[in-house]
This record gives C-alpha cells, sequence and structure tokens, in this order.
C-alpha cells in the first residue's frame, strides 16, 4: 500500500440554504468538490428524517478518516441534530461556519480528524475582521 492518507468527510449542516450556498461558493473558488455534503434544516421537515439524512451522510463520507461537521450557529437546530452523532459516529462537530473554515477544511482534509477540527474553528475565528477598526489601527 501507498502513502495515501484518507481525506475526512465533509458535511455542512444549517438553517435553510446556508450550507448549500457555502458549498457552492467553496466549489466556485476550489473547483469541483468530492466528499461533502449540505444538510438543511427547516421547520418543514421532521426532526427524525433530518437526522436520518445526517446519519446517512457519514455513514456515506467516512471513508475511514472520520467526518467534520459544520454547523452554523452554536445551541441551535442543526449543530444539536449533528452533536447526536458524536456517540455512535466517527465524527466531529465545529460550529460557526463561514467561507474561510470551509476552504480551509478542503484544503487540510488529510490531517487526522481533530487536528482538523482544530484548524476549522481556527481559521473560522480568524476570517472574523472589524475591517473599519482595523484599517483605523494601521
Amino acid at each position: 500500500m501507498g502513502d495515501t492518507k484518507q481525506s475526512v468527510g465533509i458535511i455542512v449542516v444549517a438553517h435553510a440554504d446556508y450550507g448549500s450556498a457555502i458549498l457552492r461558493m467553496a466549489e466556485f473558488i476550489l473547483g469541483p468538490l468530492q466528499d461533502c455534503t449540505s444538510i438543511s434544516v427547516d421547520v418543514a421537515l421532521d426532526v427524525n428524517e433530518t437526522v436520518a439524512r445526517l446519519t446517512d451522510a457519514a455513514r456515506r463520507l467516512d471513508k475511514g478518516a472520520g467526518v467534520i461537521i459544520l454547523t452554523d450557529m452554536f445551541g441551535g437546530t442543526p449543530t444539536n441534530l449533528a452533536l447526536s452523532l458524536l456517540s455512535t459516529h466517527h465524527v466531529e462537530v465545529v460550529t460557526g461556519v463561514n467561507l474561510p473554515m470551509v476552504l480551509k477544511v478542503f484544503s487540510s482534509r488529510t490531517k487526522p480528524l481533530d487536528e482538523l477540527a482544530t484548524l476549522a474553528g481556527d481559521a473560522g475565528k480568524s476570517g472574523i475582521v472589524v475591517a473599519g477598526s482595523m484599517l483605523k489601527n494601521k
């Protein structure tokens, strides 16, 4: 066998269409994306159906390196549903998904899952800038 590392699967779970939109933005920047999906949480959908879709995606996208689940907001329904997989699947959940976080995850997905989760959190935080204040202080 070669040194080929397995890639971590990626799921974005968010309210409405935010997850699919952020994956489209990443694809616009990076080109075609693989082993990823988004799951929309909508009041019109049954919670059990959403959990089933999330569980199916986690199983399908775990090729041996696990799955990182990026959610929109800690304490929100998407995060709470994602957290339900922590004890049953090889997943990590990172909240506050933004474009810098998604780009970092796609460019670093051969890292171990726990390291990737830390990188995702750091990239998400560093991508938040109060531009006016920053420019005034230059």
